[in-house]
């Protein structure tokens, strides 16, 4: 994992080296130019290579900080309204392809309407985005409506502007199209403007491909975390799949109490593998039938500190250790492994205790019959304040009366 992780670093470190000798060339083609006298011209350029300067550094902060929390729909955005402020364009797109439908779809736009972003859908090949993402080439439109390969967008008064497309690539391979449309006060785009809307093309091609890696890790580790579920499930006879019961109302009840986007991934795993602990237990007392000894209930109670030291030396599951070791802690207190109180205890914690009570109460044990939810609602409502986080009860309880409807922003 560490190795997968540096060598994403290094790819993005040799793109960034690329991209400033880029940007050296730009400064001395602008040193050769100020020795023509064009004093003016340069201020301007100059700015518009201090603003191109600024749309990389936003891109490349996004694939190197923010890769894990940012949705691609917020990326693509971001990247529209560099493009569009760094030429001053009234309006742009960007479309990415579709590989199912094999289409070009608007993922996000500027002063584009909603009917268009909606109707447009374009082979490849066909329009000019469509031209320009088939053959990898930059393509200028003066007049849109004399050009035979351009697509008619209903007529809308927006698509009759002079544009041009520019395709994202990724070792020589499209993704997707770069539309920008010409600033009414230009006659046509500048020799700089193509280039700084190349650097910022590549850019982006690059910190989107940071941002699938970082995906296909979390993939990695959510397969992961299921298959150490399962290990978990099938060694203590009781929880059945209480792992994966507990994974969705995890999720659900962290959305509910406003949980950081990342922290909600976080909590689920949480909820997959508190129990994971209990692999460092001997079987005989987990399919035990019967009541505890007080020996056996000691042993039992090293479950979340063993989960802690299976999970904590995993640098992406640190916040997960965390909530597995203090899931059995009681609000106010008596609970274990070090006693801690109220909001001692990670809320990612307080959740999984509330969902790991409920999930054995509503269960049959071989000492009794799953109790009835009158019972279970009583039991944990009784427990608010004392086991459980009063808050939590609440947003849980609302949410199990509700039949868990999904969550909407």
């Amino acid at each position: 994992m560490i190795y997968a992780l540096s060598l994403v670093i290094l790819i993005l470190l040799f793109a960034a080296g690329i991209l400033f000798k880029k940007l050296y060339a730009l400064r001395l083609e602008r040193s050769s130019v100020e020795s023509a006298g064009r004093d003016n011209s340069l201020k301007t350029t100059w700015g518009k290579f201090d603003e191109l300067l600024t749309s990389l550094l936003t891109i490349h902060e996004i694939g190197i900080v923010n890769a894990g929390t940012i949705k691609k729909e917020d990326f693509y955005q971001t990247v529209v309204e560099c493009a569009c402020e760094l030429i001053s364009s009234p309006r742009g797109s960007l479309m990415i392809h579709d590989v199912q439908t094999d289409e070009l779809k608007i993922a996000a736009s500027k002063n584009i309407s909603k009917e268009v972003i909606e109707s447009t859908r374009i082979k490849p090949g066909l329009g000019i985005a469509g031209r320009a993402f088939q053959t990898g080439e930059t393509i200028f439109v003066t007049d849109p409506q004399q050009n035979a390969r351009y697509k008619d967008f209903i007529g809308k008064e927006e698509q009759l502007e002079p544009f041009i497309a520019i395709p994202l690539k990724l070792k020589d391979k499209s993704f997707g199209v770069l539309n920008l449309h010409l600033p009414r006060e230009k006659e046509s785009f500048t020799d700089y403007d193509l280039k700084f809307l190349t650097l910022l093309a590549g850019e982006t091609a690059i910190t989107l491909e940071n941002i699938k890696l970082y995906e296909s890790l979390e993939n990695f580790y959510l397969e992961m975390v299921q298959t150490l579920a399962r290990v978990i499930d099938a060694k203590d006879s009781y929880t059945g799949d209480h792992a994966g019961r507990a994974r969705k109302k995890a999720r659900r009840l962290a959305e509910e109490l406003n949980m950081p986007d990342q922290m909600l991934r976080y909590v689920e795993y949480a909820a997959l593998l508190h129990d994971i602990g209990k692999i460092g237990i001997d079987g005989a007392i987990l399919s035990k039938p019967g009541k505890l000894t007080h020996e056996e209930y000691e042993e039992i109670k090293k479950h979340p500190a063993i989960g802690y030291q299976i999970l904590s030396p995993i640098h992406f599951l640190g916040p997960v250790a965390q909530m597995v070791l203090y899931h059995q802690e009681w609000y106010n207190g008596m609970g274990y492994p070090e006693g801690l109180k109220g909001e001692e205890i990670p809320l990612g914690a307080r959740i999984v205790s509330t969902i790991d009570a409920w999930d054995a109460m509503r269960s049959d044990r071989s000492y009794r019959k799953a109790l009835s939810l009158e019972i279970a609602e009583d039991e944990l409502t009784k427990g608010a304040g004392q086991r459980f986080d009063p808050e939590v009860v609440k947003a849980f309880l609302k949410l199990e009366r509700a039949g868990w409807p999904p969550f909407v922003k």
